[in-house]
């Protein structure tokens, strides 16, 4: 009969962005061990609040499954010795899986005659091993951060106050951090702190409702949702919808009050990523806006505690917002005193990084990168870039930048539009800083996305250039963030540019700073992009095999080496083509490399020579002109139908024959074969 598996661990306040990975790495902790300890169970379920991590297990059987094990120990040779007597190689592998030697038997096998041992091991109740292995469940939970508390030698995300786990309804008995297991849950830390009694998942939910805790953060979530929904139409608009604002708010409370409050109409002059930006980031405040999309003076918090007297509330929210605003419209005054430009020289005196140099020194490095990718993929707009590359850090120097850092960008792009620049360099402030996480937007602008890559390019490069490289997961100055945002935009906009040669001119402008040798750092460089493109592409289901064959065979243009991989991944899909691909292999493993004759047409001997020879010349000329308009899937039509002419070839003729002038021609021909397909991609990296 299976059994429900209940735990659940209540703690002080748990930071909300580490509830989401606590429940994954619970449930992904008690799959493992249930299935390795061979324990049959259900569905796995997880839940939290910022006061308890919640995991239940239905149908957990009661006892282990039991296992047949076939056992591979030493060879007859070393187990025996020449009177037939075990040795100490026998006697150890007897010993070690608790049997006599006579137990063991010999069996014959391709490495030759090994000792066996077959047995049966029966399962142990479930109830004996769950203490055991929900301990070292709570106990192996890792987070960012950790703390200790009073003399205890453990550490945890926060002081744990109590451990209920249940197994049919029965206590597992367990110790951690001075606390014994057991089945007592505790309510609302103000509105119902008492304890009450577990006996299964559903009653649980149930009384802990009853206790103002809704564990189910998925309903939180649809409750909060809907509430600030319903208020922001009550107040005559509608909710600014912001999903990452949703997620977090619902992992800050246990039993959400939905408050609407308001700020003087006043504060309505400053931008309004400003003011969403002051409430969201500050006081975690969603938005209105009326019908025609401006901001409302209102907010909507969430409360973790059904006041008394909600205005009492609502004046202390209002009251803080008061204050924030207040701090923001006098830096929007002051810093409009001083022009945007004037700000530049400020930065001379703002040390980006100690071996790098000021960040003025480093705005003079990207602008003229992102000077030279407009005269390479769109002239007409040099002026605006270098216009908006050397604007695009002045905010940093402003007070308002300096009160809210996460608005460096929104504030140049305002500050900006109102001394009169054109909009395009506005926008490129701020979209510079594109993308600021995976997925995220990239520039819309030719503009923004010379500066961000130039920007980020620079970035790469000069951390490269001084030996600060990411290792395993640390990456300080988000590298890799930096890589995928330059491969992102570049496919956004298509632009054909060659990537190595943006690292050498990068690396160039970094020439008096750099410790490390240029050349192997620009190598470094393009291997550290190329990597992370590798990763992008696999990520998109791309086959990986197809992914290294095709950057294998060039990666200085990414749209290029985007276009082939797409073409070779599409025709992987077709039935011959891992025969295709074998015989193109094969050209590959007899030439080694290529030789350097020419074919001459005199010294064929059979007919599938010179049949080769034709169709070759004829596929010569149909990929050289389909490979100049791009066309990969017609250059790859073209490679396959001569495979049949290569197959006849290799079944007609021998390659490395006695007489030298043959084989070098023979080779010449295969040479100009693999030539065909050499910048699509390395073969002999395909999977068959």
């Amino acid at each position: 009969m299976a059994k429900e598996l209940f735990l659940e661990i209540g703690t002080e306040e748990i930071p909300a962005g580490m509830l989401p990975v606590a429940m994954r790495d619970l449930e992904r902790m008690i799959r493992k061990e249930l299935d390795g300890a061979r324990i049959a169970h259900g569905e796995v379920i997880t839940m939290s609040t910022p006061r308890r991590l919640v995991l239940a297990v239905s149908d957990v059987a009661e006892e282990q499954q039991r296992q047949e094990l076939n056992l591979s120990g030493p060879s007859e040779k070393v187990a025996f010795d020449a009177d037939g007597n075990p040795t100490r190689a026998a006697l150890g592998f007897a010993r070690s899986n608790g049997v006599d030697v006579s137990e063991l038997t010999v069996r014959e096998t391709d490495k030759g005659r090994y000792l066996f041992l077959s047995k049966v091991v029966e399962g142990r109740p479930v109830a004996e091993l769950l203490p055991e292995l929900l301990l070292k469940i709570v106990s192996s939970l890792s987070f960012k951060k950790s703390m200790r508390w009073k003399d205890l030698d453990v550490r945890f995300v926060r002081p744990i106050h109590w451990i209920a786990a249940l197994y049919g309804g029965e206590v597992v008995p367990f110790s951690y951090a001075g606390l014994d297991s057991g089945k007592l849950s505790y309510g609302h830390r103000f509105m119902a702190p008492q304890a009450f009694e577990i006996t299964t998942l559903a009653d649980y939910i149930a009384t802990a409702r009853e206790h103002f805790v809704i564990v189910d953060p998925q309903q939180r979530k649809k409750i909060i949702a809907d509430d600030v929904a319903r208020v922001a139409g009550e107040q005559g608009g509608e909710l600014n919808v912001d999903q990452k604002l949703l997620e977090e708010v619902t992992c800050l409370v246990e039993y959400p009050v939905v408050l609407c409050g308001g700020f003087d109409e006043k504060y309505l002059q400053l931008p309004d990523e400003l003011l969403i930006t002051t409430m969201k980031e500050h006081q975690r405040y969603f938005t209105i806006a009326a019908a025609d999309g401006k901001l409302l003076p209102k907010f909507i918090t969430v409360s973790n505690t059904r006041p008394r007297d909600e205005q009492v509330v609502i004046n202390g929210n209002e009251r803080v917002l008061r204050a924030r605003l207040s701090d923001a419209m006098f830096f929007w005054q002051e810093d409009q005193k001083k022009p945007l430009e004037s700000r530049l020289e400020a930065l001379k005196t703002v040390v980006y990084q100690a071996k790098l140099g000021t960040s003025y020194a480093k705005v003079q490095r990207f602008t003229a990168l992102a000077e030279e990718l407009a005269r390479q993929l769109d002239a007409e707009v040099l002026e605006l870039t270098r216009r908006a590359a050397l604007l695009c850090k002045c905010d940093l120097e402003t007070g308002m930048v300096y009160e809210f850092p996460e608005l460096q960008g929104v504030m140049g792009r305002e500050y900006a539009l109102i001394e009169g620049e054109d909009p395009r360099v506005a926008n490129a402030i701020y979209e510079h800083y594109l993308p600021t996480q995976a997925g995220g937007e990239l520039p819309s602008d030719n503009v923004g996305a010379f500066v961000s890559i130039a920007d980020k390019i620079d970035t790469i490069c000069g951390c490269f250039g001084i030996g600060l490289i990411p290792t395993g997961t640390a990456d300080p100055y988000a590298l890799r963030r930096c890589a995928i945002g330059i491969l992102n935009i570049i496919i956004d906009k298509g632009y054909r540019l060659s990537l190595p040669r943006l690292v050498e001119q990068a690396v160039a402008q970094l020439e008096d700073k750099l410790e490390r040798d240029s050349a192997t750092v620009c190598a470094e460089v393009v291997e550290f992009i190329r990597l992370r493109f590798v990763n992008m592409l696999t990520g998109q289901n791309y086959p990986a095999d197809i992914v290294e064959a095709v950057l294998a065979a060039g990666f200085d243009d990414v749209i290029d080496a985007l276009q082939r991989v797409r073409a070779l991944a599409q025709m992987k899909q077709q039935p011959d083509f891992a025969a295709l691909a074998a015989t193109f292999k094969r050209v590959g493993n007899i030439i080694k490399g290529g030789v350097d004759y020419a074919v001459d047409s005199n010294v064929f001997v059979e007919e599938c020579e010179k049949r080769l020879y034709a169709g070759l010349q004829q596929a010569q000329q149909d990929v050289t002109a389909l490979m100049a308009e791009g066309d990969y899937p017609g250059v790859l039509r073209t490679v396959a139908a001569l495979r049949a002419d290569v197959d006849a070839f290799f079944d007609g003729v021998m390659v490395m024959t006695d007489d030298e002038a043959v084989k070098n021609n023979r080779l010449a021909l295969l040479t100009q074969v693999a030539g065909l397909f050499a910048g699509l991609a390395d073969f002999s990296r395909i999977a068959a």
